[in-house]
């Protein structure tokens, strides 16, 4: 019978530095900051095979993540620049853009989902709303899940 994978929660300031530095390392490959585990181990100043080991085992754990996504409904003009303008507003006010969904428009208004992160919003999830419907081209907006 093949073993299965047992979890285990544990608060990240017991666990040895090594296992900081594996999450380090892998999130730096991620962005594209290392080309290689090697220029990775090199950089958060761990060994080569310590990064092999624990790579695959190693995870860093949100969860309060789930709370802190909203999804945002909106019916924009199909003209250039609507979907810009409203993606840019959205970041000047401090979240970060997760997914991206437009269909295709009908009689000139394109539906467009927008999930965001909100842990870092510089205001209330319903001013930013609010602050959304003045732009040019927001025909319609709404709160689809915080």
């Amino acid at each position: 019978m093949a073993e299965t994978s047992q979890y285990l929660l544990v608060d990240a300031s017991v666990l040895p530095e090594v296992f900081h530095k594996v999450v380090e390392a892998k999130r730096l490959i991620a962005q594209g900051r290392a080309g290689s585990l090697s220029q990775a181990a090199k950089q958060v100043d761990i060994s080569r095979s310590a990064l092999y080991k624990y790579k695959d085992c190693v995870f860093a754990y949100r969860g309060d993540a789930a709370r802190q996504i909203a999804t945002i409904f909106c019916e924009l003009c199909d003209e250039p620049g609507v979907l810009s303008s409203l993606l840019a507003a959205i970041s000047a006010a401090g979240a970060n853009i997760i997914t991206i969904n437009q269909n295709i428009p009908v009689d000139g208004v394109a539906p467009v989902s927008v999930s965001i992160r909100t842990d870092n919003l510089a205001m209330e999830s319903q001013e930013m709303l609010a602050e959304l419907k003045k732009l040019y081209g927001v025909v319609a907006i709404r709160l689809l899940a915080n």
